[in-house]
């Protein structure tokens, strides 16, 4: 085991440092902000839009599910999970600031935020730089600024000093993932776009109606067809906005013939019903719905949900992940990036006993395997990790001790 310890410092690499990972190392605390530095920010356009609660929404969703660094046999079906840095990182700590869920999910807002993220191998033992066996100890969300033809050029929180930094890496150690819905999302006139533009304008609108300004018209007694009288009408209106503005309580007096005439209600126009066609739109094409946002879904708008918006989404990062850290050896050798959804998440309780009545009688899972995914205890009873029918007689084997009762009452029964 110390060997093992020595080994890893020896061999660790740095994104940001280079080979040594304590060459900068000092005992103070370092470089510290109000906010929490590392947390993934919207742009400009999107930080104040409805879409947030879409893009929360999807990748509360993506994150949910487990992504594992798993064994599969030849046919490509899994047979155990593979006890990696890279296994840590999906399951329980990506980096130091994040679990592998929050992780899972910051991935995915950043991806719909920017149209292709990249996930940075952080710390590894090796340089991948310069071979393609390491194991990887930490992993960061990274946001693409610069493409080159195999390299790209990421903005990547460093932890050592407390700042997002840019560095160019390889595109072979970099898993990028692009949108699958890039398209609906990310092109300059798409249906998110458009929604997005248009709710800014209802924003700007909604600011200017409730600035605080009075909206009046002023009927003079006289024409304002020459100069003269133009020029005498703006220092009329500039008089009673001096008399409003220096009044505390804006109370201002007019001549007898002069009439005021106020604007109560705004002018009318279609924005509203543009943006709701257009969420409409674009809930249709991501397949969602009310009933999702709100939690009100049934079990077949759910499983839709799933099928055309989750797993797109968590097929492209996982691609992207075995593409880019799994090396042909390792696929050669059986190893793969997989995902699992619960599938009890979504059966109501009143369905629960029958499946698995079902799931145990077709010898599919065991008493315990069912009863870890509902949440309790493991049976003492060497029975319930059996793969057998329960319903049925358990079969004789060679050497049970016979009982001659029993044959002889066969005997006669016959």
């Amino acid at each position: 085991m110390p060997e093992q310890i020595h080994r890893r410092f020896k061999n660790a690499w740095n994104a940001f440092l280079g080979r040594d990972p304590t060459q900068n190392y000092h005992n103070e605390a370092g470089y510290g902000v109000g906010f929490r530095p590392d947390r993934p920010r919207f742009s400009i356009t999107n930080e104040k839009s409805i879409v947030n609660a879409i893009y929360n929404r999807i990748a509360l969703d993506v994150a949910a599910v487990n992504i594992e660094h798993v064994r599969c046999d030849e046919n490509g079906r899994y047979t155990d999970r593979i006890d990696s840095g890279l296994n840590d990182c999906l399951r329980v700590e990506a980096n130091i600031d994040q679990t592998g869920r929050a992780f899972i999910q910051d991935v995915v807002i950043s991806m719909f935020d920017e149209g292709a993220v990249a996930i940075v191998p952080t710390d590894t033992i090796n340089d991948p730089t310069n071979t393609n066996s390491y194991d990887i100890l930490s992993l960061r969300t990274g946001k693409i600024t610069e493409w080159f033809p195999d390299k790209v050029r990421v903005n990547v929180y460093n932890e050592n000093i407390g700042r997002r930094e840019q560095i160019v890496l390889p595109k072979s150690m970099v898993a990028i993932v692009e949108n699958p819905f890039y398209t609906v999302m990310n092109e300059p006139n798409s249906t998110l776009q458009r929604l997005i533009r248009t709710l800014n304008r209802i924003d700007r609108l909604d600011e200017q109606n409730s600035s605080g300004k009075m909206d009046l018209i002023i009927q003079l007694p006289y024409s304002l067809k020459t100069d003269l009288r133009r020029n005498q009408a703006e220092e009329r209106r500039k008089a009673i906005t001096d008399q409003l503005m220096g009044s505390q309580y804006g109370i201002a007096y007019i001549d007898q013939a002069e009439k005021i005439v106020q604007l109560n209600r705004p002018i009318e126009n279609t924005m509203w019903a543009q943006a709701t066609d257009l969420t409409a739109m674009l809930y249709q094409q991501l397949s969602i719905s009310d009933t999702i946002m709100n939690g009100t879904a049934d079990e077949q708008t759910m499983k839709n949900y799933y099928n055309n918006t989750i797993d797109p989404v968590i097929t492209a990062i996982v691609e992207a992940m075995i593409r880019t850290f799994l090396t042909k050896t390792a696929r050669s050798q059986g190893q793969s990036i997989k995902y699992f959804r619960d599938p009890f998440k979504l059966v109501p309780v009143s369905q629960l006993a029958d499946i698995a009545d079902k799931f145990t009688r077709n010898e599919i899972a065991s008493s315990n395997e069912l009863r870890a995914e509902i949440g309790w205890k493991p049976s003492k009873d060497p029975r319930a990790d059996e793969l057998r029918n329960k319903n049925l007689n358990e079969a004789k084997q060679e050497g049970d001790p016979i009982n001659l009762k029993d044959e002889t009452e066969e005997d006669e029964e016959n």
